[in-house]
């Protein structure tokens, strides 16, 4: 059974089979590239974390790290005191 398309519609079959090719390994080289990766997603954390006027630690993030620092004091201060 021949295939009823033309040439000049299996020319085109081919470049769009060779750009969603070419698109697929842009996607994976991307992925793949993990320096681009991880300054992005420091930079969403830093954008998230800090206000739009001035760039300053939003309170709510402060107020974060003081409870967990305050976390880490008192268990280091509970398992001084529970060692001999």
């Amino acid at each position: 059974m021949a295939d009823p398309r033309t040439p000049e519609q299996l020319e085109a079959d081919i470049e769009a089979q060779r750009d969603e090719l070419a698109h697929t390994v842009d996607q994976l080289t991307a992925k793949l590239d993990v320096r681009s990766r991880t300054r992005a997603k420091v930079a969403d954390v830093k954008h998230r974390a800090t206000n739009a006027e001035g760039g300053a630690p939003r309170p709510e993030v402060i107020a974060a790290a003081g409870s967990l620092l305050a976390t880490v004091l008192v268990l280091v201060v509970w398992r001084l005191r529970r060692t001999p």
